[in-house]
């Protein structure tokens, strides 16, 4: 690669907030805040034992209300985010189905919300939150592996709660060379680059083969029954939710209830980052809840998402060229992310589906609640009929037609 095209890569990283190793992954997270703090860090990091002890709530009543102004930079602003999204979704859940809280007190609501305006992210427990900014290494020293990885804050579910969160974090720097490779084919179709275009294509497609293959590790780390009986609970939000359908008070935010979608897959930049490049097309539901999605990213991710999503457009690119092996490298790429969301479907029916329907076959307390939780998201879609319409619309894209305006 030329020093111009990485100068150019370089300042898309910048620009985009990318790591070219780590992609959308938060680069060396911080643990720690400003002592001033150290109450957010004292109840996020025994979060675990507070909710199955049943004592969050009551501390968080007891929690003084802090000043932001402490928090100087983007790493504490992300560190904070996350610390108030873990209380904030253990107070709201720390009794379960049974009882969701339906207010979220001043101490926690209004920190929680200044922080949230300065990163551009909304009032809750995102994806950008428990996936891209929760990590740390055992040994500082050592690889980005599952054996070295663990998490700065953790819900009830033990090791599979880790497994959940750390596998997702893999996946995502198995995409790290796909985000570079929607960056080099932006730049080669600027200069008309038929070869740039396909190496990043080809880039894109052997990183979504390695984040399938590196999501296959789900299996080995997280058990089914308790990311469905424990974990996924503590990820749903409070739009489209049966189970607090007039979404959350936030105490001296607002004097209505604020309507919030939990952490989501959805919310992942890098599948959409492809979405676009690739010129994959959700209309209808299923495009405006992947579009309302963008607004649960760090504010730089969004921003590429848009960049690609207003042109040029690769597929116009392809059409207008006379290259079958171009025609080719973009296939396979599409056929990729098909096989990557496929396998997704697949893992969903194991995770929630499977034992969604035991659940409620043994008897759920809650069993209107139950059988809702079942079929929607924790972004509050309904779950299987949205991830086989994204799948659907991935397919149409392998049909490449010319039409008299793209004809040579």
């Amino acid at each position: 690669m030329d020093t111009t095209v990485r100068g150019t890569l370089q300042a898309d990283f910048d620009t985009f907030d990318i790591s070219e190793e780590l992609g959308f992954l938060l680069e060396e997270p911080l643990t720690h805040l400003p002592d001033y703090y150290q109450v957010w860090l004292d109840l996020a990091n025994n979060l675990e034992h507070l909710i199955e002890t049943g004592k969050l709530r009551e501390l968080v009543h007891k929690m003084p209300l802090l000043s932001t102004h402490l928090l100087s930079n983007h790493r504490e602003l992300r560190l904070a985010h996350l610390a108030l999204g873990f209380i904030s979704m253990g107070y709201v859940w720390q009794e379960g189905q049974q009882a969701p809280a339906e207010i979220l007190p001043k101490a926690l609501a209004w920190p929680f919300w200044l922080i949230s305006r300065r990163l551009g992210l909304p009032p809750i427990l995102t994806y950008a939150d428990t996936v891209l900014a929760n990590w740390k290494l055992t040994d500082p020293t050592g690889e980005m592996e599952i054996r070295n990885m663990d998490l700065i804050f953790s819900f009830p579910g033990g090791e599979s709660c880790r497994g959940f969160f750390i596998v997702s974090q893999l996946v995502e720097m198995a995409a790290s060379s796909g985000v570079t490779g929607v960056l080099e084919v932006m730049h080669a179709m600027k200069i008309s680059d038929l070869s740039g275009v396909q190496r990043g294509l080809n880039k894109v497609t052997q990183s979504l083969k390695r984040m399938k293959e590196t999501f296959k590790l789900m299996h080995n780390h997280v058990d089914p029954t308790l990311f469905h009986g424990k974990l996924r609970l503590f990820l749903s939000g409070w739009r489209d939710n049966p189970l607090l359908p007039c979404g959350l008070l936030y105490e001296g935010v607002s004097d209505e209830p604020i309507f919030l979608s939990g952490g989501s897959a959805a919310q992942s930049s890098a599948i959409q980052c492809f979405d676009a490049l690739l010129c994959i097309r959700h209309e209808d539901e299923t495009g405006a809840f992947l579009t309302r999605m963008r607004d649960y990213m760090p504010t730089a991710h969004r921003h590429l998402i848009e960049t690609l999503s207003v042109g040029p457009f690769l597929r116009d690119f392809i059409l207008s060229r006379s290259s079958s092996d171009l025609c080719q490298a973009y296939r396979s790429c599409v056929s990729a992310l098909v096989d990557l969301r496929n396998y997704h479907l697949n893992t969903v029916t194991k995770y929630i589906i499977v034992p969604g329907n035991r659940a409620r076959a043994i008897g759920c307390p809650f069993r209107g609640a139950c059988t809702a939780l079942n079929k929607t998201g924790s972004g509050g879609s309904v779950l299987m009929f949205f991830l086989k319409s994204v799948r659907n619309n991935t397919q149409k894209a392998l049909i490449l037609k010319r039409t008299p305006q793209t004809e040579i």
